[in-house]
């Protein structure tokens, strides 16, 4: 039994964050264990605005505890942790126990809070979680902002984007292209030392909530089963492309991945 372990933020739609995360772990067949470090929802009657709650720091260290004490965990993932403390505690708390992968998907920021507190937020997680990665995945923006780059529109810019981004720590990054990447192909880069460019037509022109969050997990999964990490991204690239294809449609402005679609 492989065993993928996340820690992340709950979101009430389902399509994004922890509940992602565990339908992709289930998907690729892994046993998926979750810890909640905040929970974002919706207003629907204020135009889908996002809210954004906390877990008080001792709760989200007692769900960590509990979870290594349960199954000898070697894979994990970190997704949105959203206050300094918050970071402070998973940190401490990812110091106690010995992981062969780590998969950061650095989170900056959140809707629902002011400025000063997402930039409070992206200082620590550059400072206290992304040298603890074994992996990092940023978006566009997440990428762009780590490496302090003003676009990204070409493969070798993502490519440089991933290389000044291990600087700051990770053994490997994943840069994901996404919408934002100039052209007809969807392409993220792999840089753990060397170059890997996974490509894919785009499906639409809409962004899908939960396409970011299932790659990162699909990463997750797949090393928490042995796999090599170019095979992992591969794999997961794959997933995500499908689950886009897929995608579920509903009465917010936006559409969710599907992680179970079929091909």
């Amino acid at each position: 039994m492989d065993f993928a372990y996340t820690i992340a933020g709950s979101e009430a739609t389902g399509g994004a964050g922890l509940q992602t995360d565990l339908k992709t772990f289930h998907e690729l067949g892994t046993y998926g264990l979750g810890t909640i470090t905040c929970i974002v929802s919706f207003d629907p009657k204020n135009n889908w605005a996002h809210r954004f709650v906390p877990v008080d720091p001792q709760v989200i260290a007692d769900q960590i505890g509990v979870a290594v004490a349960t199954h000898d965990l070697h894979t994990v993932k970190i997704g949105m942790l959203g206050t300094p403390t918050t970071i402070d505690t998973v940190a401490t708390a990812l110091k106690s126990n010995e992981w062969r992968d780590i998969v950061v998907d650095p989170v900056l920021i959140c809707k629902g809070q002011e400025p000063g507190a997402a930039l409070d937020t992206d200082t620590a997680l550059r400072k206290k979680i992304l040298p603890l990665a074994t992996v990092a995945t940023p978006n566009n923006f997440e990428a762009r902002t780590l490496a302090g780059m003003d676009s990204l529109t070409t493969v070798d810019d993502l490519i440089e984007a991933a290389k000044r981004i291990s600087e700051l720590g990770p053994n490997a990054v994943v840069v994901k292209g996404g919408m934002d990447f100039p052209g007809d192909d969807a392409v993220d880069v792999l840089w753990n030392g060397e170059a890997h460019v996974f490509t894919e037509p785009k499906i639409g022109q809409e962004r899908v909530s939960g396409a970011g969050c299932t790659l990162a997990a699909a990463i997750t999964a797949r090393l928490a089963a042995g796999a090599e990490l170019p095979q992992a991204v591969a794999d997961a690239k794959a997933l995500v492309t499908r689950a886009i294809r897929g995608r579920v449609e509903a009465n917010t402005p936006f559409a969710s991945v599907w992680q179970g679609a079929s091909l």
